[in-house]
Parts: structure tokens; sequence; C-alpha cells
């Protein structure tokens, strides 16, 4: 055993996190039954500003999260996460606390699960939607979706000089300029698919790998049927489970997933802090890049 720190955990310094905290990051996911994830982590990291409080025998982390900056209209605070031997101690709103200093005025979003959504509401959070998990096994359909049947929407891999017509589309959607994320995708996933019409951009996903799942995500489209004709054109690329979290506002989408296998696993509250409700245009949100909850 190490000798006892001369300060509450609670009163331990927090720093800066970089990529070489990937490691200790994932251990965290594992110790509280999620998958590593060091994939994720490493997006995270890079394209966002990590904190973390760590152990004071120096061997890995006790606490940990990630701020995705987007200019000064918003952040996104995602992967909150304490080690289980520490938990219920105040660390989790210790480092919160910590967060909402360095963000000053900027807004902030975040996905809270059940266990998170009270602490985040007493920090002065407020839910402004929800998502709802799916996982399972895709069945495609017998017969082809509308989208396939349409030979004016082509399904295709995205290329790379696709980029910048995916930051143009995704703008309106998100309502913030999301370059930085988008241009790491290409890297980030196994698969990229884009959706198009005489030319013209109207969807795009993106399937990555988390545990002994693939996820889909950013999942943005025109209207349903783009959406579906792009899950379907992802999962056709992989014999792994499917997973997606799934703006609860699409109820046709979520309905068409349960229907091709998957099944609700868990839910997360969509909360903002010192903005109303998420920018952008949620009629085309179908899926974030990646849940990042707390």
């Amino acid at each position: 055993m190490h000798s006892p720190s001369p300060l509450p955990l609670i009163d331990l310094p927090v720093r800066r996190l970089t990529r070489g905290d990937l490691v200790s990051c994932a251990d965290l996911s594992e110790d509280r039954g999620w998958p590593r994830d060091e994939h994720r982590w490493g997006l995270l990291l890079s394209a966002g500003t990590g904190y973390g409080i760590a152990e004071p025998d120096g061997k890995g982390l006790v606490a940990a999260c990630v701020v995705t900056s987007y200019g000064p209209r918003l952040a996104a605070v995602g992967m909150l996460l304490v080690a289980g031997r520490h938990a219920r101690r105040g660390i989790a709103r210790r480092l919160m606390r910590h967060v909402m200093e360095e963000t000053g005025s900027t807004p902030l979003a975040l996905y809270a699960t059940p266990e998170g959504q009270r602490l985040y509401e007493e920090l002065g959070f407020a839910q402004v939607g929800r998502t709802e998990r799916v996982l399972g096994r895709f069945r495609a359909e017998d017969r082809p979706s509308a989208v396939a049947r349409d030979s004016a929407v082509t399904i295709r891999p995205a290329a790379a000089d696709d980029l910048q017509a995916m930051v143009r589309l995704d703008l309106p959607v998100f309502g913030i300029d999301r370059t930085h994320i988008i241009a790491r995708l290409p890297a980030f996933s196994d698969r990229l698919q884009v959706a198009e019409e005489n030319g013209e951009l109207t969807g795009y996903a993106a399937l990555w790998p988390s545990g002994d799942a693939h996820v889909v995500g950013p999942l943005v489209a025109r209207d349903t049927a783009t959406a579906k004709a792009l899950v379907t054109a992802l999962a056709a690329t992989t014999d792994r489970p499917l997973r997606a979290d799934v703006d609860a506002r699409h109820e046709e989408l979520l309905g068409w997933l349960v229907e091709r296998g998957l099944e609700p696993s868990s839910r997360t509250a969509v909360m903002t802090y010192g903005i109303e409700d998420l920018p952008g245009d949620a009629t085309r949100r179908f899926a974030p890049l990646t849940i990042a909850t707390g």
C-alpha cells in the first residue's frame, strides 16, 4: 500500500492531460465497466483538452475528462470518469467545477448517464434532449430502401476531396464549425461513407471500433431514408455488432434499427449550461461523433 497523500483526494491538483495519459484514461474506462476505447481517447485528447487528477502514488489517474472546444459558442464535456475506488467523494464535482472555471463564459454541452445527471443539474445544467443507445447484429432488409431504389442517390466511400463538402454540410446541422473533428474522421474511422445526389452531398456517416462492436457516428443526413441507407452501407462492411447513439427525436430511425436486429441498451440525457439548447438543425443530426458521457 502506498502512503497516504498529505492532501485529501478532493484537494489534489487538476492537470492537463496529454496523449501520454492515453493508457491511464483507458484504464479508467475499463475500471468503470466501459470498453477501454483507446482509439476514442486518442481522438479526444488530440482534438480537445484533457483534464485529470493523478493518483497520489503517481500510478494512473483518480479522474479524467475531456473538453472539445468549438470556439466561443460551445464546448463539449465528455468522458468524465472517476476511478471506482474513489467514487462518491466529490471528485467528479471538483473536476467539473475546474472545467467550468477554465471554460469561462463559453456555453457547455454534455451527455449524462442517469448516475451523473443529478450532479450536472446541481451544477446548473439543464436537460434539453436525450439519446437512445441501440446495439446488436444488424440484419439487412430483404428489399432495398427507398433511397437505394432511387438511382439519383449514391452511397459511396468518402474521398479526400469530399472533406470540404462534409464541413459545409455539417455546419448548419451542428451550428458550429467542426472542421477539426471532421478532418480527423478519415484516420479515426474504419469506414467513412457519403450520400450524394446530383453531385451534391446530402449526408455522411462514419464507422469506428469500440470494444468488440463498431459504432455508427457521426450520422448526418438530409432525411431518415438517407440515414437508413448510410447505416445499411456501413453495416455491410463489418461482421461486428453495431452500436449507435441516436437522438431520441428520430423515432422512425430508432424503430427501424430495432426492426433490423439492434436492441435498446441505455439512454443518456443531453444537457447544456449557459445556452437554452444545442445549436444547429436537429432534424438532420441523427447521431453525434461520439457519445461522451459522465
